[in-house]
């Protein structure tokens, strides 16, 4: 969850144990191939969009992917160029911001310190921070936040991500972001659910968690994780330095907006480094992938025991239908209980990494792109076919929707809706998610009455969703219509009290 006609890579050498890939193997996907077919109506032939023609259509302007087969690398290549209207190549050296893929590598930086007995998985984190402390409340009366909790997301905390800064704006200190203190962007980070209770999705939560490997180690946290991690996996070209280092600027790629256009600056910059600040290839996370699933076997254990990585690979919390979480990874359902991963997206930047510990089989995709998903699941069904593996899964819908927005227009769009929900497939989930997507692809380019008409009718179909009618009220607001976009912030805050950005919104426009 990427390709011009791939060349065979050859030998990857890293520092683990099976990093070495034995011979070079063929392209999987090439530019001209159909990735896509996508049925409209009944009775009619369906669309068929070769990998050329959907990056050209979700204005996607660079990938890079790397496959994983018998535990080692057997191919990467990049594709497209590095900055949208430019010249330079994507290599496989080409580096991308991981997003969220930061929190799994952040976390065996983390687990590496508990084997070493400074920090336990167990014990309230207030024990060992030391410039900030998880302030007490009433959900923390009898449960406290441990670091078991912070990496499983079970914490109870707050903030689910983070914008990043531009480049030129004022950077936070680590403890103004989880104060919610100028410049920082983002709300304090706090306990509002009993820890322990609950999963839920908590970058806050991770940010605690890097502020705790500080605090122990007195080391800056992109130090760490390059001794601790990096270096030993053989991640050679990935940092945690936040803004990156000029030496490495040349390498990297320039975020993309999902209209096309570049990011501001490039890039954003991410103090949350835990949580979203890695810039990396997706042969680094490769590595890092196969590292973890020989270490899963006691094949290789450069940074983690087998112990402490079969702790990391079991279910922790459990959220929505299929919804597992062990520390920091996701993790497979039951048909696929050896897989695990992370998926990821900065601004302008999105990635995903999946790897079947028990079959040595995977990917890792990376992109400078907001609108990678929409091409994700196409791609990981190629490379799960070279290597063998049956995902037995649909696709992003949301993804179709936005590819057909931009070929064939809305009514396309939204007939290809209107089939997938009266023609059920397996694997092919339509929820509010699906239009609210939509929606907003509608919303960025500017067609804010057809984006309304879209969160309309997902009001419809989904009554009892709070982020669906959060979603409307932006667009009425966008669209200057402050009535109508207080009355759907109220009905989104009357089904969910604890939407922060509802309530937020709600003030401001009374405010007005």
């Amino acid at each position: 969850m990427k390709f011009l006609r791939a060349i065979a890579f050859g030998v990857v050498v890293g520092c683990g144990a099976g990093l070495v890939a034995q011979q070079a193997h063929p392209a999987v996907l090439g530019e001209n191939d159909v990735i896509a077919t996508i049925q409209l109506a009944e009775n009619e032939a369906p669309l068929r969009f070769t990998l050329k023609q959907m990056m050209e259509a979700l204005k996607i302007p660079g990938l890079s992917v790397a496959l994983i087969n018998d535990d080692k690398i057997a191919w990467a290549k990049g594709y497209g160029v590095t900055e949208a209207g430019g010249t330079r190549p994507v290599t496989p050296r080409t580096l991308f911001q991981a997003g969220s893929i930061s929190k799994p590598v952040a976390a065996t930086g983390t687990m590496w310190l508990v084997e070493q007995g400074k920090l336990s998985l167990d014990e309230d984190v207030n024990l060992k921070l030391k410039t900030w402390k998880v302030p007490d409340n009433e959900f923390t009366k009898t449960e406290k936040v441990t670091l078991r909790r912070l990496v499983s997301h079970s914490a109870g905390m707050t903030v689910h991500g983070f914008p990043g800064y531009a480049v030129g704006e004022p950077v936070p200190m680590l403890v103004q972001v989880l104060n919610g203190e100028k410049p920082a962007n983002t709300d304090p980070i706090r306990v509002d659910t009993v820890p322990g209770t609950k999963l839920r999705y908590s970058g806050g939560g991770v940010t605690v968690e890097q502020l705790l490997v500080q605090d122990v180690t007195g080391e800056p946290f992109p130090e760490f994780m390059r001794k601790t991690v990096l270096s030993k996996t053989g991640m050679n070209d990935s940092t945690y330095e936040q803004p990156i280092p000029a030496d490495r600027a040349d390498m990297t790629a320039t975020g993309t907006r999902a209209d096309g256009k570049s990011v501001d600056g490039r890039w954003h910059v991410y103090p949350e480094m835990a949580a979203a600040g890695l810039w990396t290839t997706p042969t680094d996370l490769a590595k890092f992938a196969i590292e973890t699933a020989l270490s899963k076997h006691g094949k290789a254990n450069h940074v983690l025991s087998q112990k402490m990585t079969q702790e990391m690979l079991k279910p922790q919390a459990k959220g929505q239908p299929g919804e597992i979480v062990g520390l920091a990874f996701f993790l497979g359902d039951e048909k696929h209980p050896d897989q695990f991963g992370h998926s990821g997206a900065d601004e302008g930047f999105q990635a995903d990494l999946s790897m079947f510990a028990d079959s040595g089989k995977g990917w890792a995709i990376m992109g400078n792109t907001d609108a990678l998903f929409g091409l994700a699941g196409y791609v990981e069904d190629a490379l799960a076919k070279e290597v063998g593996l049956s995902l037995g899964r649909g696709h992003n819908v949301g993804g179709e929707l936005m590819l057909l927005l931009n070929v064939k227009g809305k009514d396309a769009a939204m007939q290809r809706y209107r089939y997938v929900k009266q023609h059920p497939q397996p694997g092919y989930k339509v929820d509010d998610g699906t239009l609210n997507g939509f929606g907003y692809m509608l919303l960025q380019g500017g067609k804010v009455q057809d984006a309304i008409e879209t969160f309309k009718l997902n009001v419809a179909d989904n009554p009892q969703c709070s982020n669906c009618y959060d979603s409307l009220g932006e667009a009425y607001m966008n669209a200057g219509q402050k009535q109508l976009a207080i009355e759907n912030y109220e009905k989104s805050i009357a089904l969910d009290p604890k939407n922060e950005n509802g309530v937020k919104m709600l003030k401001k426009l009374r405010e007005q």
